[in-house]
């Protein structure tokens, strides 16, 4: 049985329409079976799938003609004199399909579901070929209400924090735990057993690295960039010195930007801007650095708890907008701030003292809201807690 993951409730509003959907996310965060979900519940069955890392199915595309393929979809019982779904799943592996789709879509009734690993490619493949032609939606790993539904817990979280007994505290913050060490990767999640998880977010930085940096980054050093993403796990929540970086790896600077351009857009990490109001002499050039996954993070480089629940927090953020951070030269902070309104700060144990800042500081710079993310239970106003975002 698949489990209901939230991306599916936003994707089901488009299913009728023309344009291709495209997924894009990490490795092993579910699209293959975002794909077999949607692939199911359709009710026509003039419908085809294809897995395109099986080199027998990219063989499909490699023609000119184009009636070719046609010819060859038509062969595995597509009908082309009615709406047709062809859903294609990694479709990384093919350069020229975006032209394919985008004569399909303009010459015949059908309608496509594709997912793809990387955004480094796909956004260079589709956005000119198929503008106007796709609805574009990213999947990352679980959110915490996501692992809930995959652990069976029917949990109601209240969305207010005065609602928020100690007990409850204490029930869901056990399996916020959980979330924080192992992260949200769904076949993560569905292990039983400790070690079973552990293995398996090996197995899937291994995967990554196999697939994403050597079989399509074709980097002269593939071993650079796997010191570099150590390095990067490293830093988390940290503020990126290019200079000392380069020196440390050994490589130039534009070398180094290149290889972070090319692990954000495959997913592995996500790079934060700060936010400037124009009105000062900030901090303005220096990135942070988060992971695509607490879990995965902590299993590669054993992080701190402060950091593992400041990229936890994150990973709750990315999905509700834009993220910027925010620091002053003297030290003051603000650790997320989102759609340039509401400002986030994370605290394993706030004090009073650390709401006042953040009131004055978010006030100063005209933000709407603020909000002190507490790791611990605690009686101060004015918090929430990491698995309420």
């Amino acid at each position: 049985m698949i489990k209901h993951r939230e991306i599916f409730d936003v994707i089901e509003q488009h299913t009728e329409s023309p344009e291709a959907i495209v997924v894009t996310g990490m490795r092993r965060t579910g699209k293959t079976t975002l794909l077999q979900y949607f692939y199911q519940r359709l009710g026509s069955k003039n419908k085809l799938f294809l897995d395109l890392e099986n080199p027998l199915n990219r063989k499909i595309f490699d023609e000119d003609n184009y009636d070719r393929i046609k010819n060859s979809f038509e062969a595995q019982g597509v009908s082309f004199t009615k709406k047709s779904y062809i859903f294609l799943d990694e479709i990384q592996f093919m350069p020229n399909l975006p032209s394919i789709i985008k004569f399909f879509i303009d010459h015949y009734n059908v309608k496509f579901f594709l997912t793809g690993s990387a955004s480094f490619y796909m956004k260079n493949l589709f956005t000119e070929s198929l503008a106007g032609r796709k609805y574009l939606f990213e999947l990352y790993p679980l959110t915490f209400k996501e692992f809930l539904t995959f652990k069976n817990r029917q949990l109601k979280i209240p969305e207010e924090t005065s609602k928020l007994t100690k007990a409850t505290f204490d029930l869901i913050s056990t399996l916020y735990d959980e979330y924080m060490l192992y992260g949200g990767f769904p076949g993560v999640v569905l292990k039983s057993s400790i070690e079973e998880k552990k293995i398996t977010l090996e197995d899937i930085f291994t995967s990554f690295f196999q697939l994403e940096i050597i079989q399509l980054g074709d980097f002269k050093r593939n071993e650079v960039i796997r010191d570099l993403m150590l390095l990067l796990m490293q830093r988390i929540g940290s503020k990126l010195d290019i200079s000392k970086l380069s020196k440390e790896l050994g490589i130039s600077r534009p070398t180094l930007a290149g290889y972070i351009s090319f692990l954000e857009a495959t997913y592995f990490i996500k790079t934060l801007k700060p936010f400037s109001t124009g009105k000062d002499t900030e901090i303005r050039k220096a990135s942070k650095v988060y992971v695509c996954d607490c879990g995965l993070a902590n299993q590669i480089t054993r992080l701190d708890q402060g950091h593992l629940f400041e990229n936890c927090v994150f990973q709750s953020l990315r999905g509700i907008g834009k993220l910027h951070y925010y620091q002053r030269k003297r030290g003051l902070e603000i650790d997320f701030i989102v759609n340039k309104e509401d400002a986030y700060e994370v605290k394993l144990f706030p004090y009073e003292s650390d709401i006042r800042k953040l009131q004055n500081l978010a006030t100063d710079i005209g933000l709407r809201n603020h909000y002190i993310v507490s790791k611990n239970y605690c009686d101060l106003q004015n918090i929430t807690y990491g698995f309420m975002l």
